[in-house]
């Protein structure tokens, strides 16, 4: 191939289509709109559940109800490795520790996943801790002290058992 023999592959450029300019362009009369009807008028179109005239389905249902959405707990989320990687062995983790290593942003409540190897012995006091950071945790010989007031469901004394 030369390289003066340029082109665009075949169908990445298309004709603009013509619509509304006479029989003879093929797309004339009703301009690929068909025959009648409210979508075939000027400025004739209907709204997103538009739905022919019934009530559409938005306006069937009930909007009430309960949402625990105001009442989420939002955590932020940090690995063991990196845990590992930013303390020294006896060293206690918790949320004002973790800020001052720029693993955290503000006070947010802390959930520590168990990814990565974890390998110290370090005291954690953090809100949240998964089963299996947990694991990890105690066999490297850590331990897990406190934690909030309220533990979320499935953390805390009771599930500790």
């Amino acid at each position: 191939m030369a390289e003066f023999d340029l082109h665009a592959p075949e169908g990445a450029n298309k004709r603009k289509r013509i619509i509304g300019r006479g029989q003879g362009s093929g797309r004339g009369t009703t301009a690929g709109k068909g025959n009648k009807g409210q979508k075939a008028r000027s400025g004739g179109k209907t709204y997103v559940g538009f739905e022919g005239g019934q009530m559409p389905l938005y306006r069937r249902l009930a909007h009430r109800g309960f949402s625990n959405y105001p009442f989420k707990k939002v955590y932020q989320v940090i690995n063991l490795g990196e845990i590992e990687k930013r303390f020294a062995d006896g060293e206690t983790v918790n949320t004002a520790s973790l800020m001052r290593k720029k693993l955290v942003k503000n006070a947010v409540p802390v959930k520590i996943l168990g990814d990565g190897e974890f390998t110290k012995k370090l005291v954690f006091g953090i809100e949240a801790i998964s089963a299996s950071a947990k694991e990890k945790i105690t066999k490297a010989g850590g331990s897990i002290s406190g934690g909030p007031a309220n533990p979320p469901k499935g953390q805390g004394a009771a599930a500790d058992g």
